[in-house]
């Protein structure tokens, strides 16, 4: 037996709370890279002239919290599934007809907030288990570029950090990886569909970042930890290298005349078991409206091709009725 912690035996187990801030067992296995849960509580030691020049031992903790930041890792359509429940809304998944796709649609908030689920989390190694509870995302990071898996983030913030044990005998779940290069991009204008006008042989990387806008709310309620989880309004950024070629130039164009676009995102797996009425592959897809914020020059370069960065904020536009909706697609009948 090791005598100190093994980096190759950590793990992050992870289960859906069915009330709020009530510490269940773990129902899954974080497949990627997984750390220690942060015990983030705040401790003070007072300043005070007691006759003595150091400090004596004297400390509080008037507040306790927790989070753990999943390190990049492989995205994945079965367990990006959990960083939705907790960030963006709490679904259930609807079957595709008679095929074997369940869709699962989570709009992001433009207005009030969605219901979201609260997960325990469980994470160490084969010395020390720590869990939090209540735990949800504050914000998540899908990025990918060509020849390439996308690669997935998220934050998480919880109550508190105690010390306990893995949930046994749990499977390690199975698990399909988002690639980049299945993707395709497409932007058209507000007033038009879309979806409908695909930006080929162009799109080079991506990075789309949401921030929930979901927060740990303190309150004198008794108790150290957050009272509830609190939402302030979420955010939306689509950060692309896109070639430098006619269609791109044409995008310029329209960022210098402040022209409200619509973009999808749309990511693409394994052929299903059994077609939908709709899908026929596992899918993740995002559709934003929103603006150009900032359009480079070509100045960057792809191994020799000239390419130009592109910042796209999502904004709610009328015509479009569009905020930022992400709709996800796998054969999984329950979030497990």
């Amino acid at each position: 037996m090791s005598t100190s912690g093994v980096k190759t035996l950590r793990k992050v187990q992870l289960g859906r709370e069915g009330t709020a801030g009530v510490a269940v067992p773990a129902t899954t296995v974080h497949r990627g890279v997984a750390i220690m849960p942060s015990d983030d509580q705040t401790k003070i030691m007072p300043e005070e002239n007691v006759g003595l020049s150091s400090k004596v031992t004297r400390q509080y903790t008037p507040k306790k919290h927790a989070s753990i930041s999943f390190p990049s890792t492989e995205a994945t359509f079965q367990q990006i599934q959990h960083v939705l429940e907790a960030g963006v809304k709490t679904v259930t998944p609807v079957q595709d007809g008679v095929g074997s796709g369940y869709v699962n649609a989570y709009p992001v908030p433009s207005g009030d907030a969605n219901t979201t689920k609260t997960y325990t989390i469980e994470g160490g190694d084969n010395k020390i288990v720590e869990e939090i509870e209540n735990a949800f995302v504050v914000e998540f990071e899908l990025s990918g570029k060509k020849n390439e898996s996308w690669m997935l983030t998220s934050t998480w913030q919880g109550r508190q950090s105690t010390v306990s044990a893995f949930t046994a005998g749990l499977t390690i779940p199975s698990v399909s990886e988002m690639l980049f290069n299945r993707s395709k991009l497409y932007i058209d204008n507000v007033g038009g569909t879309i979806g409908t006008t695909q930006i080929a042989n162009t799109w080079l990387e991506a990075k789309l970042k949401i921030i929930t806008g979901l927060k740990a709310q303190f309150t004198g309620d008794g108790n150290l930890y957050f009272s509830f989880v609190d939402f302030i309004g979420a955010k939306a950024t689509l950060e692309l290298s896109l070639l430098h070629n006619a269609t791109t130039a044409a995008e310029r164009v329209l960022w210098r005349s402040d022209t409200p676009r619509l973009i999808r995102m749309l990511i693409e797996g394994r052929t299903l078991g059994t077609a939908g009425t709709t899908y026929s592959k596992e899918t993740f897809r995002a559709d934003m409206a929103g603006l150009y914020t900032s359009f480079g020059p070509p100045n960057d370069e792809d191994e020799g091709s000239n390419v130009n960065k592109v910042t796209f904020e999502c904004a709610y536009d009328s015509t479009a009725a569009l905020f930022c909706d992400l709709l996800l697609v796998n054969e999984l009948s329950a979030v497990p």
